[in-house]
């Protein structure tokens, strides 16, 4: 073994460290001090939305964005089942029920056409799912949300700087969660973000996610709250990241652009990115061409030194989501032959060179 590549790492050379020890001088560690409202306003300005509202993780935010919804038991909420987990068991949390809905085969995204037959009278709300960084079709999606009177969350945890006709991914539906998990475009090690247009939306995230506190007296709840909000060191984190968000997302392109040319003569099939959006590819990811050489070429690569995880399982085969047989050929098609490879901005075209090499030489 020549050499490790990690799947992922995260970028620190901006002013991380700066900024968190200005939080330990100040002793303002948890989740008070400046840090929250100036990574809120920074994040919430850098999309085009109004409000920001920071959490302690991308599953928290999803979680807190149907509840602001008021999404609960007897409801519906259609979801993509090419999806990473969370984002379907956050509608559990509440109560709902979650209804799977297909991919589309170019773009690995939520399929409007699967989205239409699965909606009954006890649809209450959409996900889309920004999966890997390319974003959705969000006309499609907001049309059908429009004609059925329905909610529209956008999971954006894959998807910070994803662009769908020159606008921000997050700021199309109702609310949209964020992540800024480790191996996230930007990162607070643990975080999340819900932003929103609608002003009571906000209020009502806020007031969820501080454990359900009153506005004007202390002490006092008047509903039933979380313990859901962000430190103030990670916040220093994540302001720090947003400062080099562009320095990365550029970083991350120019890894595609690489990894597309030293594949393009090959038999694997790339990722690649759809009409009139940005694809900011927070995993670059390639298909075998038959599902039993997946694990033979990770396998390979791992020889290699070269860290890879397997696409995401469709949900609806995991136990506690297959009590009934159902079928979503191109999500399981994808889902058996996809491969995350190496794509944090550290990485140079050497290193891609290398693993490209590697994938050649299976």
């Amino acid at each position: 073994m020549e050499k490790k590549i990690p799947i992922y790492q995260p970028t620190l050379n901006g002013n991380e460290k700066k900024y968190v020890l200005d939080c330990l001088d100040s002793t303002w560690i948890s989740s008070k001090g400046k840090y929250i409202s100036l990574f809120e306003e920074a994040f919430a300005k850098k999309i085009g939305i109004k409000y920001a509202a920071s959490v302690s993780n991308g599953t928290t935010a999803m979680h807190l964005a149907l509840l602001a919804l008021g999404i609960g038991p007897g409801d519906e909420v259609i979801v993509p089942t090419l999806t990473y987990i969370a984002s379907v068991n956050c509608i559990v949390y509440t109560g709902a029920t979650p209804v799977f809905a297909d991919s589309l085969r170019d773009t690995w995204q939520l399929d409007p056409e699967s989205v239409k037959r699965k909606i009954t009278s006890k649809t209450k709300a959409i996900i889309a799912v920004h999966l890997y960084g390319h974003p959705c079709n969000m006309d499609a999606l907001q049309k059908i949300c429009k004609e059925h009177n329905l909610f529209l969350i956008e999971d954006c945890a894959e998807a910070f700087g994803s662009l769908y006709k020159n606008k921000y991914t997050g700021t199309f539906g109702d609310i949209a969660a964020f992540s800024f998990f480790g191996n996230k475009t930007i990162s607070t090690g643990e975080g999340g973000m819900i932003v929103t247009n609608d002003a009571t939306l906000f209020d009502r995230s806020v007031h969820y996610k501080g454990q359900g506190l009153a506005k004007h007296r202390q002490y006092w709840h008047d509903v039933i709250g979380y313990n859901y909000r962000m430190t103030n060191i990670c916040a220093a984190i994540g302001l720090a990241q947003l400062e080099q968000a562009d320095t990365f997302i550029e970083k991350k392109l120019q890894i595609a652009t690489w990894y597309l040319d030293a594949l393009k003569d090959t038999a694997y099939e790339c990722h690649l990115q759809g009409a009139d959006i940005k694809h900011t590819y927070w995993m670059f990811s390639i298909l075998v061409q038959e599902s039993s050489q997946r694990d033979k070429l990770r396998e390979h690569l791992e020889k290699n030194g070269i860290e890879t995880r397997p696409l995401f399982y469709p949900v609806h085969t995991m136990p506690m989501y297959e009590k009934k047989y159902q079928r979503y050929e191109v999500a399981e098609d994808l889902g058996w032959r996809g491969i995350n490879l190496p794509s944090y901005p550290g990485l140079t075209q050497k290193d891609i060179l290398f693993i490209t090499d590697c994938i050649k030489s299976f």
